[in-house]
């Protein structure tokens, strides 16, 4: 009511909200995947019955949050399926609702859930609260209750999935392999030696420039495989070697996350090779 009367939107439109949710059980021994406090995503999404099929707009909603999944997030399609629930474990209020499960190492469990829960929600509301709760359609000069399809989104899942999905191993090392646009930072910059004035300079000089167009961490602790070590396990794409080569040909090293390669790249160039790298 509050969004009719602040913007009078014209169906179909949607509402969409993000933040704590809280349930009554926890399992244990899964991680984070079940818990007492986590984070919740969903829309809203309204419609009249007599102007749109609800299976159309099911199917655009199945359609959307598989791209969204698939394409944004990158996890990988052979790790997710659909599956609509029985009539048994369906919502009362539900005339159909499929779960998109991921295969999560115990097992696939849900990690979104897709709904038409009809005009139940504000048939109810306004029943019981006495608030009229209607849709007017100038069009058609007709009021009427719309009905809803509700597509919901496990937040505190996502994060574990990505964890799943991106965390590899090579010999040793330990890295997640996240989409470059999903990594906390962007590149990390490194003086090659931290006792070196000129080479941190330098290096800090890089890093303030970068900062202002992407996330960035600046990192001078212990020696400089410890400092690759220590990028790859939380994900960093890239990171930026200032060395002595540096300070005589304004070159630098940049180190891929997945293969370890490394190339020389000019200082002025940084910039475009991370926005190319990362889009």
């Amino acid at each position: 009511k509050n969004v009719l009367d602040s913007f009078s939107p014209k169906l179909p439109f949607g509402i969409a909200q993000a933040g704590k949710a809280f349930r009554n059980e926890i399992t244990k021994g899964n991680f984070i995947f079940r818990t007492l406090e986590f984070n919740l995503a969903e829309f809203e999404y309204f419609f009249n019955p007599k102007k749109e099929k609800w299976e159309d707009q099911f199917k655009y909603w199945q359609d959307q949050m598989w791209e969204w999944t698939t394409k944004t997030l990158n996890i990988n399609a052979k790790n997710l399926r659909w599956r609509p629930h029985t009539d048994e474990e369906r919502s009362h209020y539900s005339k159909r609702t499929e779960d998109i499960e991921y295969k999560f190492p115990f097992g696939f469990k849900e990690l979104y859930g897709l709904a038409y829960r009809t005009d139940f929600d504000l048939k109810n509301h306004t029943e019981k609260s006495g608030v009229d709760l209607t849709y007017f359609d100038q069009e058609a000069n007709e009021r009427f209750i719309p009905h809803v399809i509700e597509p919901t989104f496990g937040i505190s899942r996502t994060f574990l999935a990505l964890l799943v999905e991106s965390y590899s191993q090579d010999g040793d090392r330990k890295y997640l392999k996240l989409d470059p646009k999903l990594a906390p930072y962007k590149a990390a910059v490194f003086p090659l030696l931290a006792n070196k004035p000129d080479l941190v300079k330098k290096a800090k000089s890089i890093y303030d420039d970068l900062k202002k167009d992407f996330n960035v961490d600046f990192d001078d602790r212990g020696n400089i495989g410890k400092r690759y070590f220590s990028q790859d396990e939380i994900g960093t794409p890239y990171c930026i070697t200032i060395d002595f080569q540096t300070l005589e040909d304004d070159t630098v090293t940049i180190r891929d996350r997945d293969n370890t390669r490394q190339e020389r790249v000019k200082v002025t160039e940084i910039n475009a090779f991370l926005q190319k790298s990362l889009s």
